[in-house]
């Protein structure tokens, strides 16, 4: 029951749609009707500015964070990253929002720091670089879940089959910003501090 309780609250945790509270506490209108559409950092920062866009960065960490702890106190190092898969499926499919949420990318970067900080060291380096010199977030993350479960599998198996499931959902998550890619339509960062 512990495990079922470990899985479940993960899920509930990570659905918990902080781009949307932060938009909207902050006055900023209703994230799902601006820029993108998505509820996650980038499209904040679209709507709010760089300020606003790390804050909901780290609110989508923290919620992640707690729920590998759960998962870390229920059972071992395996289990604690499938309570970061199901953190990572509610933040993409909120039950709150009609299971029409985030794409992912901070949620990884919350289970990457909490099973191996040499992971996230790594794929934070990646994110930065590609979406500093190319200015896409989304090719840097998308870059970021090829990587994720390389270096998973190096831990564990079941590691790197969590980071796997976590990568495929936030794939294909990215799946019309791929296609915008492709079609050298995708929009790029901006960097302002706030608007």
């Amino acid at each position: 029951m512990l495990y079922v309780f470990g899985i479940i609250a993960s899920y509930l945790l990570g659905s918990v749609p902080f781009g949307v509270l932060v938009t909207r506490w902050t006055g900023h209108g209703d994230l799902r009707h601006i820029g993108s559409g998505n509820i996650g950092a980038a499209n904040v920062m679209r709507a709010g500015g760089l300020r606003l866009g790390m804050l909901t960065w780290v609110l989508d960490m923290a919620k992640v964070v707690i729920a590998v702890l759960i998962g870390f106190y229920v059972g071992n190092i395996g289990f604690a990253a499938w309570c970061g898969f199901a953190a990572v499926f509610g933040h993409c499919f909120p039950v709150w929002l009609g299971f029409h949420g985030g794409k992912g990318v901070s949620c990884l970067f919350g289970v990457l720091l909490m099973l191996n900080p040499w992971m996230f060291i790594i794929c934070g380096i990646e994110w930065l670089v590609v979406a500093l010199s190319l200015g896409y977030s989304s090719l840097a993350s998308l870059v970021v879940f090829v990587v994720a479960p390389i270096l998973g599998f190096v831990i564990g198996t079941n590691v790197g089959l969590a980071l796997l499931m976590i990568s495929l959902v936030g794939i294909w998550r990215h799946h019309e910003n791929i296609g915008r890619l492709v079609g050298g339509t995708e929009s790029k960062l901006s960097w302002r501090w706030k608007k």
